[in-house]
């Protein structure tokens, strides 16, 4: 399946760092990717084989005190369910990016990215577990120095999450299909880290690639 897409070029790590250029992309299940995006571009996250889950974060490129903020978006745009014409802030309310198109019109801005001691906790697993704060750290590297424990929440992008009549949470299959996107238009200069999630219940415990275009 799109054997004319090259891969996000990547490390054992799991970690992926280049220019980007025109044309697709590819990050390789459980790994991660990180590039600049000017502003003005739009960044287009598309799930080729359906239910995956990809953790976006970003930073200030000038700035990285400046960060993408879950509660400053939630508030200012009053509903968790961001879509189409919907903005994500920063931690200083300043719009990060602009949603451009989406066709799933589900994803999360509540649950911090994997970490190891997720996969202790959760899912009961002893040992080393690829996990997306830890992709997007050592990707994010090339750029600056960023610890897996510090990455703050990501923008889960296609994360199925539903909220119980009493509040509990809920880890449903993502609604993406094979080919669903969303584009995101930069509002600032960022540096981006992205990943093809590790976590299993995120993607109904199947491990798929995510792709990206930049224009």
């Amino acid at each position: 399946m799109h054997d004319n897409i090259p891969d996000a070029p990547s490390s054992p790590t799991g970690a992926a760092h280049f220019d980007p250029t025109i044309g697709r992309h590819r990050i390789e299940p459980q790994h991660g990717a990180a590039f600049e995006l000017r502003r003005g571009q739009v960044l287009k996250v598309i799930d080729p084989r359906g239910e995956q889950v990809s953790d976006l974060i970003a930073y200030a490129r000038d700035d990285w005190n400046h960060v993408l903020s879950s509660g400053r978006t939630l508030d200012y745009n009053n509903t968790i369910y961001l879509t189409a014409g919907h903005q994500l802030y920063s931690n200083r309310s300043a719009a990060m990016f602009t949603i451009v198109a989406d066709t799933v019109g589900r994803h999360d801005f509540l649950y911090t990215p994997c970490i190891q001691e997720t996969f202790t906790i959760i899912y009961q697993h002893h040992g080393h577990h690829p996990s997306c704060a830890e992709n997007l750290s050592r990707a994010l590297a090339a750029f600056g120095p960023v610890h897996a424990e510090d990455i703050p929440t990501t923008f889960n992008i296609f994360m199925n999450v539903e909220i119980g009549p009493t509040g509990e949470l809920h880890i449903a299959p993502p609604r993406s299909r094979p080919g669903d996107f969303i584009e995101l238009r930069a509002e600032i200069d960022v540096v981006v880290g992205l990943t093809a999630c590790s976590a299993e219940m995120s993607n109904n415990y199947a491990f798929k690639p995510i792709e990206y275009e930049i224009r």
